[in-house]
Order: structure tokens, then C-alpha cells, then sequence
């Protein structure tokens, strides 16, 4: 029995990169699975999920408002999201999201 067809899901794959990590536990890849709702899930929505259910210290680090900060890159299967809609991209069943942290200390 599938009880997957019971309750919708959105599976995706969540990694975090280039220091990033450090916020989330040092774990580099999360699967995660989103419920499904009449709202499209989008990278703004998967935001304030990853801050609310991932994010494991210091949130100024990673999130600026409603947004990455300055200095995070963002690809979706490996596209710039900037390409893509940025915040507005509606994600799919299966998409790959990656943060990439370019800010280094010294």
C-alpha cells in the first residue's frame, strides 16, 4: 500500500554549500519532503520554510528579510535563479535547490 498517494507531497533536494552548511547542522543535502496546498510552492515560500524547519543558528547569516542575503547564490537544477524568477520561481516535484555562501571570513 502507497501511502504516499494519501497525503501529496513535494519532494525536492535542498543542499547548501560554501559555508552555508555551517547554518544548517554542517548537513550539505537535505530531501525534503513539502505538503501540498492549493498555494504553488515558490523559492520565497521555501524561504521562510528552510528558516523555520531547517535553519539551525545565527538566520542573519543566511536571510535578509524575505530573501537571501548579498552574497548567496541560488541555482535551481543548476540554473541561476535569476533566470528563473528569482522568489517567484514556482518550484516543482523533483527541483534541486542549492545555496552557495560567497562571503568568506579573513
Amino acid at each position: 500500500m502507497d501511502l504516499s498517494s494519501d497525503s501529496p507531497r513535494l519532494k525536492l533536494v535542498v543542499e547548501f554549500s560554501g559555508g552555508a552548511e555551517l547554518l544548517f547542522d554542517k548537513k550539505k543535502k537535505h530531501d525534503v519532503l513539502l505538503p501540498t496546498t492549493s498555494d504553488q510552492w515558490t523559492i520565497r515560500r521555501l524561504l521562510q520554510w528552510i528558516k523555520d524547519n531547517l535553519l539551525k543558528e545565527r538566520p542573519e547569516l543566511f536571510m535578509q528579510k524575505d530573501t537571501v542575503r548579498p552574497g548567496i547564490l541560488v541555482l535551481v537544477n543548476d540554473m541561476d535563479w535569476e533566470l528563473l524568477g528569482q522568489l517567484d520561481y514556482e518550484l516543482n516535484d523533483g527541483d534541486n535547490v542549492l545555496f552557495i555562501s560567497t562571503l568568506h571570513g579573513g
